[in-house]
């Protein structure tokens, strides 16, 4: 599966743009659309230059599929686009988790699903962030709508 239109408007809504490399809240050098590294591997770093909303989008473009391989390979279940949608979502900002693709896989009750989905990685630097909170419901709302 492919992450459609919804599904960037999410992601792109949370993450937001920066033209410049910022430090995220876990820390991690970051530039454009929560880009940590561009297209080869080759991460970001607090020295590189500025970029463009046009170069951001390039660069959100080519490392998107990065995040549609790794929801098409853990999901063993058949998954709604909006469900794809919000896994690959989750899956940007923080790398997949085993353990909820193992609730899906394993085809957890809704209940137990949505309060994984919304009460884990809600914190950065071990603090709860409210836009991770935000982030997290909005995800679970797409997942189960």
């Amino acid at each position: 599966m492919k992450t459609s239109q919804k599904g960037i408007q999410l992601i792109l809504s949370f993450e937001g743009f920066s033209s410049k490399p910022y430090l995220d809240s876990a820390g991690i050098p970051t530039i454009g659309y929560g880009n940590t590294y561009y297209p080869g591997g080759k991460k970001v770093t607090m020295k590189d230059a500025a970029i463009t909303k046009e170069k951001g989008v390039e660069l959100f473009s080519a490392v998107l599929p990065a995040y549609e391989k790794i929801v098409n390979n853990k999901a063993k279940v058949l998954l709604t686009q909006n469900q794809f949608d919000a896994l690959v979502s989750h899956t940007y900002n923080t790398g997949g988790s085993d353990t909820l693709f193992s609730l899906i896989n394993k085809k957890a009750s809704d209940t137990e699903i949505r309060k994984w989905m919304t009460e884990r990685y809600i914190t950065a630097g071990g603090k709860v962030l409210n836009g991770l909170i935000r982030r997290r419901k909005s995800e679970a709302d797409l997942f189960f709508s």
